[in-house]
């Protein structure tokens, strides 16, 4: 089981920039960031292909197009997540994922593999 583990949360005021990163054990297909409120469903934002011939493709959902960019640096084992223009409804838990071996990066219920999480609050 791939070990995920994420850093950079933390508070912002609206329109601010935040940096998120996720050092994963071992290189997995698909990785993506997920957010979560509390009685909410686990939203998937960003998903980004890592390996193989189509690596570097990318999905986002709607509500961050423009704002959010997924990279990822594998010399460190790391994907990051870039958020830029953050206003008060992006406040959420951020969680990393991974998905099986042979999933489209883009199909959000496919990942089952997830780090602790780091929270994001952003302030108007």
């Amino acid at each position: 089981q791939v070990q995920l583990m994420e850093s950079g949360g933390g508070s912002v005021q609206a329109g601010g920039s935040l940096r998120l990163s996720c050092a994963y054990s071992y290189s997995k297909r698909c990785m993506a960031w997920f957010r979560q409120n509390p009685g909410r469903e686990r939203e998937g934002v960003a998903a980004m292909v890592t390996i193989g011939s189509d690596a570097g493709i990318t999905y986002y959902a709607d509500s961050v197009k423009g704002r959010f960019t997924i990279s990822q640096d594998k010399a460190k084992d790391t994907v990051y997540l870039q958020m830029d223009k953050l206003t008060p409804e992006d406040t959420a838990m951020f969680y990393c994922a991974a998905a099986p071996p042979s999933t489209w990066c883009g199909d959000w219920p496919k990942y089952n593999s997830w780090g602790q999480g780091t929270q994001v609050t952003v302030s108007s």
